[in-house]
């Protein structure tokens, strides 16, 4: 398996080959565009946080995190499945994502989703076990993949952040859709989920720029 993007000496590899690889990828670095490591824990508290984070914006997401881990102790699947519906839905989860942790945590409990040996496994089979639960789409596996496991071509392409700064970028006349942007992300080869970070990075000192919040 391909090294973790678990230090900041993998990040800086990372960057310089795709500086190497991609002339628009060196004129962000030349513009100071340098993403963060940035990692979580992995395990259900890390995946679960992900869910949370769907769809909502990050003060969102930051405070219904709050509220369920006021609630949630341990972090734990076992912990989780312990709590009513009723319970859950006071902290903000929608009806939706409180089904999935549900799926994730019965998964996780009943054997059939080995969360702790995911990062053992290649990241085509990890990304294939997380998408069999119900409700873990494409961009929460490979976010998983990405933030929490360290896989450093894990590549969340319908991110719609990283379609817009790949717009920006590359000077596109509309944003492109997953499918589009796969296409781009070849050249990324083994460092996608890295250019991801830097399209991350790129997208918030744009809307920075703007003054728009990020």
């Amino acid at each position: 398996m391909a090294t973790l993007l678990e230090t900041d000496a993998v990040l800086k590899r990372g960057l310089a080959a795709l500086a190497k690889a991609d002339p628009v990828m060196a004129r962000l670095a030349d513009e100071g565009i340098v993403p963060q490591l940035r990692k979580r824990p992995p395990g259900f508290e890390g995946l679960a946080w992900i869910v949370v984070g769907q769809q909502v914006s990050t003060a969102s997401a930051t405070a219904i995190w709050g509220r369920l881990r006021a609630i949630l102790e341990p972090a734990t699947p076992e912990a989780f499945l312990r709590l009513s519906d009723e319970s859950l839905r006071t902290t903000g989860l929608s009806a939706g994502k409180v089904r999935t942790l549900r799926a994730v945590a019965t998964e996780i409990v009943e054997g059939r989703l080995p969360l702790h040996e995911l990062h053992s496994h290649p990241a085509d089979e990890a990304h294939s076990l997380l998408t069999r639960v119900k409700g873990i789409g494409p961009w929460t596996a490979d976010v998983y993949l990405l933030f929490c496991l360290g896989y450093p071509d894990a590549f969340p392409s319908g991110d719609l952040a990283v379609q817009e700064a790949a717009r920006l970028a590359y000077g596109l006349e509309q944003r492109p859709d997953a499918k589009a942007l796969n296409v781009l992300a070849e050249r990324w080869r083994p460092w996608r989920g890295v250019a991801a970070k830097v399209l991350w990075a790129y997208y918030r000192a744009a809307k920075a720029r703007e003054g728009a919040p990020t």
